[in-house]
């Protein structure tokens, strides 16, 4: 049997740099009896389009890249007869430029499936132009429900986490725990907007009350003034609806303010373990929040995670990252069993067959795209109870896979009226 080949491509486009990994999976096999050379690899090209010098940099960007060459070095350990290229490139958070880099990427360069695409507004611009080229586009790092609802597409599946399940899991925690009262800090797009309004449904279902909200420009360095509004209007939960570097810098500032040590209570409606990582115990302890994923959760979760600090300066995956890894494998899945890169047939695979992998477990996808599987309320550890540098959350509880996400029926996919 020819042994796995790897080698290291690049080249340029208009909007941004591609860097290529060519992955052989086995090129040909000969048969025990006739030794006569068996048929062709199937032949697949995938690109991961993220954020790779920008606010959401350290949860997709280069980490995103080594997540999928894992997927495809582990897939190769028992299916050997398809062949993996994959390509990468910086979408600059612009929904223009990642559209732009989709569309020449499925005309140009041949690509069969994009993956990652973090920032609301760019995936759902690249979901336009993967339904409009008849590719197949699986989102690991925009949060909208709209690539699930009334901008579904057959050729997309939203894979890790969106604004519903983030919302209930810990706008529900923080009402428990007397939360009724909030002002939210929102990242001014698609995003932002979508988590608030899914959060303020749970709040009103509550019997809580919105205060008031403020829209912060993204990026956003200095959300100062937003916290002294927030502080001023004495809502006992500050929820902040933004992610990556927007989270971090707005948990530090209102920790300079002593926001907290007033009495008011901070719900970061997405961080990551990273986030957590860079902020420290000291300054994060206590935050309530929701993932899909976290290193340490089980046998599984911690043997990939240990992998993959290895190759990545010695950071553990976020979930972005883990999803990544979790829906390029079930798409190889899918082009081996139908033995194509067809997107009608995969994406029929895909749907039909549960999923099923170390990271996340056993899982479905919906009609409308939606990936199944549980979520988890973690709250951040205080330093005392922290083992090591990464041992940063507590479990609360796990949302079951079946009331994770927003149901079928409330998303208004037109997928499933037509259904």
């Amino acid at each position: 049997m020819a042994p796995i080949r790897c080698c290291i491509l690049s080249a340029a486009i208009g909007l941004a740099t591609i860097n290529s990994a060519t992955i052989g999976l086995a090129a040909i096999s000969l048969t025990a009896l006739t030794g006569q050379a068996a048929a062709q690899p199937v032949r697949v090209k995938v690109g991961v389009l993220n954020d790779m010098s920008g606010v959401y940099s350290d949860t997709g960007g280069k980490g995103s890249v080594v997540a999928a060459q894992m997927a495809v070095e582990d897939f190769a350990q028992t299916n050997k007869d398809v062949q993996v290229e994959i390509v990468s490139a910086d979408h600059q958070n612009k929904p223009d430029v990642g559209a732009a880099i989709a569309r020449q990427w499925y005309d140009r360069d041949n690509v069969d499936a994009i993956l990652d695409v973090p920032t609301s507004s760019v995936a759902l611009a690249v979901s336009q132009v993967t339904r409009e080229k008849n590719k197949i586009f699986i989102d690991s790092g925009a949060g909208t429900t709209e690539l699930t609802g009334k901008q579904c597409s057959p050729n997309t599946i939203q894979w890790t986490y969106d604004t519903y399940a983030l919302a209930h899991g810990t706008a529900g925690t923080m009402l428990k725990r007397g939360g009724d009262t909030w002002y939210f800090l929102t990242a001014d797009y698609a995003f932002g907007l979508s988590l608030q309004s899914q959060a303020t449904a749970v709040i009103d279902t509550g019997g809580g009350r919105v205060l008031g909200a403020a829209r912060v420009p993204f990026p956003a360095n200095d959300v100062s003034s937003f916290l002294l509004q927030a502080q001023a209007s004495g809502a006992k939960v500050v929820g902040l609806a933004n992610a990556g570097g927007d989270t971090i810098n707005a948990i530090k500032q209102a920790h300079e303010f002593g926001l907290t040590d007033g009495g008011q209570k901070l719900a970061a409606l997405l961080i990551y373990a990273i986030d957590v990582h860079a902020l420290g115990l000291q300054t994060a302890k206590g935050l309530v929040l929701t993932e899909a994923f976290y290193w340490d959760l089980n046998p599984g979760t911690r043997a990939f995670s240990e992998r993959f600090a290895k190759r990545h300066g010695n950071a553990m995956p976020t979930m972005n990252q883990a999803g990544v890894y979790s829906g390029l494998l079930h798409y190889l899945k899918a082009v081996a069993a139908t033995k194509s890169t067809d997107p009608q047939a995969t994406m029929a695979w895909m749907k039909a067959n549960p999923t099923d992998d170390p990271l996340f477990g056993k899982g479905t996808v919906r009609a409308d795209g939606r990936k199944i599987h549980p979520m988890y309320l973690f709250e951040v550890k205080a330093p005392s109870e922290s083992k090591g540098p990464w041992d940063l959350y507590k479990l609360l509880d796990t949302i079951p896979a079946d009331q994770a996400f927003r149901p079928l029926s409330e998303g208004g996919c037109p997928l499933v009226n037509k259904g």
